[in-house]
Protein backbone atom coordinates (compact mmCIF):
# COMPACT_ATOMS: atom_id res chain seq x y z
CA UNK A 1 0.00 0.00 0.00
CA UNK A 2 1.11 3.53 -0.73
CA UNK A 3 2.87 5.07 2.31
CA UNK A 4 0.76 8.23 2.05
CA UNK A 5 -2.42 6.16 2.05
CA UNK A 6 -1.21 4.19 5.08
CA UNK A 7 -0.55 7.43 6.93
CA UNK A 8 -4.01 8.75 6.06
CA UNK A 9 -5.67 5.53 7.23
CA UNK A 10 -3.71 5.62 10.49
CA UNK A 11 -4.73 9.23 11.05
CA UNK A 12 -8.37 8.34 10.44
CA UNK A 13 -8.09 5.51 12.94
CA UNK A 14 -6.59 7.82 15.56
CA UNK A 15 -9.37 10.35 15.05
CA UNK A 16 -12.01 7.61 15.33
CA UNK A 17 -10.51 6.27 18.56
CA UNK A 18 -10.32 9.73 20.10
CA UNK A 19 -13.88 10.50 19.00
CA UNK A 20 -15.35 7.27 20.37
CA UNK A 21 -13.48 7.45 23.67
CA UNK A 22 -14.35 11.12 24.03
CA UNK A 23 -17.99 10.37 23.29
CA UNK A 24 -18.15 7.63 25.92
CA UNK A 25 -16.52 9.92 28.49
CA UNK A 26 -19.06 12.65 27.72
CA UNK A 27 -22.10 10.35 27.56
CA UNK A 28 -21.41 8.84 30.97
CA UNK A 29 -19.77 11.86 32.64
CA UNK A 30 -16.70 9.78 33.40
CA UNK A 31 -14.09 12.47 34.08
CA UNK A 32 -14.36 15.66 36.13
CA UNK A 33 -11.92 18.37 37.07
CA UNK A 34 -9.49 17.27 39.76
CA UNK A 35 -9.90 13.54 39.17
CA UNK A 36 -6.92 11.31 39.85
CA UNK A 37 -7.44 8.29 37.64
CA UNK A 38 -5.63 4.99 38.00
CA UNK A 39 -5.24 3.45 34.52
CA UNK A 40 -4.84 -0.30 34.84
CA UNK A 41 -2.13 -1.45 32.44
CA UNK A 42 -1.78 -5.19 31.85
CA UNK A 43 0.59 -5.06 28.88
CA UNK A 44 -2.11 -6.04 26.37
CA UNK A 45 -3.33 -4.08 23.36
CA UNK A 46 -6.48 -2.82 25.10
CA UNK A 47 -4.87 -1.22 28.13
CA UNK A 48 -2.02 0.23 26.05
CA UNK A 49 -4.56 1.90 23.77
CA UNK A 50 -6.61 3.11 26.74
CA UNK A 51 -3.62 4.93 28.23
CA UNK A 52 -2.49 6.21 24.84
CA UNK A 53 -5.86 7.76 23.94
CA UNK A 54 -6.48 9.18 27.42
CA UNK A 55 -3.12 10.96 27.24
CA UNK A 56 -4.07 12.44 23.87
CA UNK A 57 -7.45 13.59 25.14
CA UNK A 58 -5.96 15.10 28.29
CA UNK A 59 -3.77 17.37 26.16
CA UNK A 60 -6.84 19.01 24.63
CA UNK A 61 -9.25 18.70 27.57
CA UNK A 62 -10.69 21.93 29.04
CA UNK A 63 -10.26 20.54 32.57
CA UNK A 64 -7.31 19.28 34.59
CA UNK A 65 -7.11 15.65 35.71
CA UNK A 66 -4.31 13.24 36.54
CA UNK A 67 -3.46 9.86 35.10
CA UNK A 68 -1.29 7.28 36.80
CA UNK A 69 -0.55 3.93 35.17
CA UNK A 70 -0.59 0.87 37.41
CA UNK A 71 0.50 -2.64 36.55
CA UNK A 72 0.03 -5.72 38.70
CA UNK A 73 2.97 -8.09 38.31
CA UNK A 74 1.36 -11.43 39.16
CA UNK A 75 4.70 -13.28 38.98
CA UNK A 76 3.76 -15.34 35.97
CA UNK A 77 6.66 -17.46 34.69
CA UNK A 78 8.61 -15.62 32.04
CA UNK A 79 6.89 -12.27 32.68
CA UNK A 80 9.23 -9.55 31.32
CA UNK A 81 9.17 -7.27 34.35
CA UNK A 82 11.37 -4.64 32.67
CA UNK A 83 9.08 -3.95 29.68
CA UNK A 84 6.41 -1.74 31.24
CA UNK A 85 8.71 0.37 33.44
CA UNK A 86 10.92 1.11 30.42
CA UNK A 87 7.92 1.98 28.23
CA UNK A 88 6.26 4.22 30.83
CA UNK A 89 9.52 5.96 31.75
CA UNK A 90 10.12 6.78 28.09
CA UNK A 91 6.53 8.03 27.85
CA UNK A 92 6.99 10.26 30.88
CA UNK A 93 3.88 8.93 32.62
CA UNK A 94 3.68 8.50 36.41
CA UNK A 95 3.37 4.79 37.16
CA UNK A 96 3.40 2.18 39.88
CA UNK A 97 4.24 -1.52 39.59
CA UNK A 98 2.56 -3.66 42.24
CA UNK A 99 4.11 -7.11 42.73
CA UNK A 100 1.87 -9.85 44.12
CA UNK A 101 2.24 -13.57 43.41
CA UNK A 102 -1.39 -14.29 42.52
CA UNK A 103 -0.24 -16.72 39.81
CA UNK A 104 0.87 -19.32 42.35
CA UNK A 105 -2.33 -18.87 44.36
CA UNK A 106 -4.51 -19.43 41.29
CA UNK A 107 -2.50 -22.43 40.12
CA UNK A 108 -2.64 -23.97 43.60
CA UNK A 109 -6.41 -23.62 43.99
CA UNK A 110 -7.75 -24.10 40.42
CA UNK A 111 -7.34 -27.63 38.97
CA UNK A 112 -5.43 -27.94 35.72
CA UNK A 113 -7.65 -27.33 32.72
CA UNK A 114 -10.29 -25.38 34.68
CA UNK A 115 -11.05 -21.71 34.10
CA UNK A 116 -8.93 -19.39 36.23
CA UNK A 117 -10.74 -16.14 35.37
CA UNK A 118 -13.08 -15.91 38.35
CA UNK A 119 -10.49 -16.36 41.10
CA UNK A 120 -7.83 -14.38 39.25
CA UNK A 121 -10.14 -11.40 38.75
CA UNK A 122 -11.24 -11.41 42.41
CA UNK A 123 -7.67 -11.44 43.66
CA UNK A 124 -6.63 -8.77 41.18
CA UNK A 125 -9.62 -6.56 41.98
CA UNK A 126 -8.92 -6.54 45.71
CA UNK A 127 -5.27 -5.64 45.16
CA UNK A 128 -6.08 -2.85 42.71
CA UNK A 129 -8.60 -1.29 45.12
CA UNK A 130 -5.94 -1.18 47.81
CA UNK A 131 -3.38 0.32 45.43
CA UNK A 132 -5.87 2.96 44.24
CA UNK A 133 -6.48 3.93 47.85
CA UNK A 134 -2.76 4.15 48.60
CA UNK A 135 -2.15 6.28 45.50
CA UNK A 136 -4.99 8.65 46.34
CA UNK A 137 -6.99 7.83 43.18
CA UNK A 138 -10.75 8.31 43.11
CA UNK A 139 -11.38 6.57 39.77
CA UNK A 140 -10.13 3.40 38.09
CA UNK A 141 -10.02 3.09 34.28
CA UNK A 142 -10.18 -0.38 32.70
CA UNK A 143 -9.51 -1.41 29.11
CA UNK A 144 -12.72 -3.34 28.33
CA UNK A 145 -14.08 -2.52 24.86
CA UNK A 146 -17.30 -2.97 22.88
CA UNK A 147 -16.70 -6.62 22.09
CA UNK A 148 -15.92 -7.44 25.74
CA UNK A 149 -19.21 -5.84 26.75
CA UNK A 150 -21.22 -7.85 24.21
CA UNK A 151 -19.42 -11.08 25.12
CA UNK A 152 -20.31 -10.50 28.76
CA UNK A 153 -23.95 -9.84 27.86
CA UNK A 154 -24.24 -13.14 25.97
CA UNK A 155 -22.28 -15.13 28.55
CA UNK A 156 -24.62 -13.93 31.29
CA UNK A 157 -27.63 -14.81 29.14
CA UNK A 158 -26.38 -18.24 28.09
CA UNK A 159 -24.77 -19.42 31.32
CA UNK A 160 -26.03 -17.12 34.09
CA UNK A 161 -29.68 -16.66 33.07
CA UNK A 162 -29.33 -12.90 33.54
CA UNK A 163 -29.76 -9.96 31.22
CA UNK A 164 -26.58 -8.31 32.47
CA UNK A 165 -23.74 -6.72 30.58
CA UNK A 166 -20.70 -4.68 31.50
CA UNK A 167 -21.50 -0.99 32.13
CA UNK A 168 -19.37 1.90 30.93
CA UNK A 169 -19.37 3.35 34.45
CA UNK A 170 -20.16 1.86 37.84
CA UNK A 171 -19.31 2.11 41.51
CA UNK A 172 -16.71 -0.41 42.70
CA UNK A 173 -17.77 -3.44 44.74
CA UNK A 174 -16.59 -1.82 47.96
CA UNK A 175 -18.39 1.46 47.16
CA UNK A 176 -15.16 3.44 47.30
CA UNK A 177 -14.19 4.10 43.66
CA UNK A 178 -15.78 4.93 40.35
CA UNK A 179 -14.84 2.33 37.73
CA UNK A 180 -14.64 3.57 34.14
CA UNK A 181 -14.56 1.82 30.76
CA UNK A 182 -13.69 4.60 28.28
CA UNK A 183 -13.25 2.08 25.42
CA UNK A 184 -16.91 1.02 25.66
CA UNK A 185 -17.71 2.24 22.13
CA UNK A 186 -14.49 0.96 20.51
CA UNK A 187 -14.48 -2.18 18.35
CA UNK A 188 -11.72 -4.70 19.00
CA UNK A 189 -10.39 -4.73 15.39
CA UNK A 190 -9.57 -1.02 15.77
CA UNK A 191 -7.57 -1.81 18.91
CA UNK A 192 -5.65 -4.52 17.08
CA UNK A 193 -4.79 -2.10 14.29
CA UNK A 194 -3.81 0.70 16.65
CA UNK A 195 -1.50 -1.61 18.60
CA UNK A 196 0.23 -2.43 15.32
CA UNK A 197 0.47 1.24 14.34
CA UNK A 198 1.90 2.26 17.70
CA UNK A 199 4.04 -0.90 18.02
CA UNK A 200 3.16 -1.41 21.67
CA UNK A 201 5.42 -3.90 23.50
CA UNK A 202 2.67 -6.48 24.02
CA UNK A 203 3.05 -8.86 26.99
CA UNK A 204 1.09 -12.14 26.69
CA UNK A 205 -0.88 -13.50 29.64
CA UNK A 206 -0.11 -17.11 30.52
CA UNK A 207 -3.22 -17.38 32.69
CA UNK A 208 -6.02 -16.01 30.52
CA UNK A 209 -4.50 -15.89 27.06
CA UNK A 210 -3.57 -19.58 27.04
CA UNK A 211 -7.06 -20.95 27.77
CA UNK A 212 -8.45 -21.54 24.30
CA UNK A 213 -11.45 -23.50 25.57
CA UNK A 214 -12.95 -20.60 27.51
CA UNK A 215 -16.63 -19.93 26.86
CA UNK A 216 -15.67 -16.28 26.35
CA UNK A 217 -13.35 -17.27 23.51
CA UNK A 218 -16.12 -19.24 21.82
CA UNK A 219 -18.64 -16.43 22.21
CA UNK A 220 -16.08 -13.99 20.82
CA UNK A 221 -15.65 -16.17 17.75
CA UNK A 222 -19.41 -16.26 17.31
CA UNK A 223 -19.64 -12.46 17.48
CA UNK A 224 -16.85 -12.03 14.94
CA UNK A 225 -18.62 -14.43 12.57
CA UNK A 226 -21.86 -12.47 12.96
CA UNK A 227 -20.04 -9.24 12.14
CA UNK A 228 -18.40 -10.83 9.12
CA UNK A 229 -21.72 -12.03 7.74
CA UNK A 230 -23.75 -8.99 8.82
CA UNK A 231 -21.56 -5.86 9.15
CA UNK A 232 -22.93 -3.44 11.74
CA UNK A 233 -24.68 -6.08 13.86
CA UNK A 234 -22.38 -5.59 16.86
CA UNK A 235 -22.90 -1.83 16.83
CA UNK A 236 -26.65 -2.45 16.81
CA UNK A 237 -26.30 -4.80 19.76
CA UNK A 238 -24.41 -2.13 21.70
CA UNK A 239 -27.07 0.46 20.85
CA UNK A 240 -29.72 -1.96 22.10
CA UNK A 241 -28.05 -1.89 25.52
CA UNK A 242 -28.64 1.86 25.52
CA UNK A 243 -32.28 1.60 24.44
CA UNK A 244 -34.04 -0.70 26.89
CA UNK A 245 -37.85 -0.99 27.01
CA UNK A 246 -38.69 -2.57 30.39
CA UNK A 247 -42.37 -2.99 29.46
CA UNK A 248 -41.33 -5.37 26.70
CA UNK A 249 -39.12 -7.54 28.86
CA UNK A 250 -40.34 -9.83 31.66
CA UNK A 251 -38.69 -8.50 34.82
CA UNK A 252 -41.46 -7.71 37.32
CA UNK A 253 -39.05 -5.62 39.39
CA UNK A 254 -38.41 -3.29 36.46
CA UNK A 255 -42.02 -2.94 35.34
CA UNK A 256 -45.27 -3.21 37.35
CA UNK A 257 -46.96 -5.94 35.30
CA UNK A 258 -49.15 -7.00 38.24
CA UNK A 259 -50.78 -3.57 38.55
CA UNK A 260 -50.91 -2.77 34.84
CA UNK A 261 -54.25 -1.21 33.83
CA UNK A 262 -55.81 -0.17 30.55
CA UNK A 263 -56.24 3.58 30.10
CA UNK A 264 -58.15 3.86 26.86
CA UNK A 265 -55.35 6.08 25.52
CA UNK A 266 -52.70 5.18 22.90
CA UNK A 267 -49.40 4.05 24.38
CA UNK A 268 -46.22 5.23 22.67
CA UNK A 269 -44.27 2.05 23.36
CA UNK A 270 -47.20 -0.35 23.06
CA UNK A 271 -47.51 -3.36 20.78
CA UNK A 272 -47.15 -1.33 17.58
CA UNK A 273 -43.70 -0.04 18.49
CA UNK A 274 -42.14 -3.29 17.25
CA UNK A 275 -44.31 -3.72 14.14
CA UNK A 276 -42.52 -3.87 10.83
CA UNK A 277 -42.65 -0.57 8.93
CA UNK A 278 -45.43 -0.22 6.37
CA UNK A 279 -44.31 -1.27 2.88
CA UNK A 280 -43.90 1.55 0.36
CA UNK A 281 -46.97 2.44 -1.66
CA UNK A 282 -47.11 0.65 -5.00
CA UNK A 283 -49.62 -0.41 -7.66
CA UNK A 284 -52.95 -1.42 -6.19
CA UNK A 285 -53.37 -5.16 -5.73
CA UNK A 286 -55.83 -6.38 -8.39
CA UNK A 287 -59.17 -7.62 -7.07
CA UNK A 288 -61.07 -10.61 -8.28
CA UNK A 289 -63.48 -8.34 -10.18
CA UNK A 290 -60.70 -6.40 -11.89
CA UNK A 291 -59.33 -9.57 -13.49
CA UNK A 292 -62.80 -10.78 -14.51
CA UNK A 293 -62.81 -13.84 -12.28
CA UNK A 294 -66.23 -14.82 -10.99
CA UNK A 295 -66.76 -14.50 -7.26
CA UNK A 296 -67.81 -17.73 -5.56
CA UNK A 297 -71.52 -17.89 -4.69
CA UNK A 298 -73.10 -19.77 -1.86
CA UNK A 299 -75.65 -22.42 -2.89
CA UNK A 300 -79.15 -21.84 -1.45
CA UNK A 301 -80.26 -24.16 1.31
CA UNK A 302 -83.60 -25.33 2.71
CA UNK A 303 -86.98 -25.98 0.98
CA UNK A 304 -86.49 -23.17 -1.55
CA UNK A 305 -83.24 -24.74 -2.63
CA UNK A 306 -84.92 -27.97 -3.75
CA UNK A 307 -87.65 -26.16 -5.65
CA UNK A 308 -85.13 -23.89 -7.29
CA UNK A 309 -83.02 -26.83 -8.31
CA UNK A 310 -85.99 -28.67 -9.84
CA UNK A 311 -87.16 -25.63 -11.80
CA UNK A 312 -83.74 -25.10 -13.32
CA UNK A 313 -82.61 -28.18 -15.13
CA UNK A 314 -79.69 -26.59 -17.02
CA UNK A 315 -76.18 -27.52 -15.87
CA UNK A 316 -74.26 -24.99 -13.77
CA UNK A 317 -71.93 -22.68 -15.67
CA UNK A 318 -68.19 -23.39 -15.32
CA UNK A 319 -66.00 -20.50 -14.12
CA UNK A 320 -64.04 -18.73 -16.84
CA UNK A 321 -60.28 -19.31 -16.83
Amino acid sequence: MNPDKIERENHKLEKRLCRLVGQAIADYAMIEAGDRIMVCLSGGKDSYTLLDILLKLRQRAPIDFELIAVNLDQKQPGFPAEVLPAYLTQLGVPFHIETQDTYSVVKKIIPEGKTTCSLCSRLRRGILYRVARELGCNKIALGHHRDDILQTLLLNMFFGAKLKGMPAKLVSDNGEFMVLRPLAYVAEPDLVRWAQVRQFPIIPCNLCGSQDNLQRVQVGQMLREWERQHPGRLDNMLKALQSVVPSHLMDRELFPFETLQTTGQPVGDGDTVFDAPDPPAGPATPTLQSVALPLPTRAPTGPRASSSASSNSQPAAQPAL
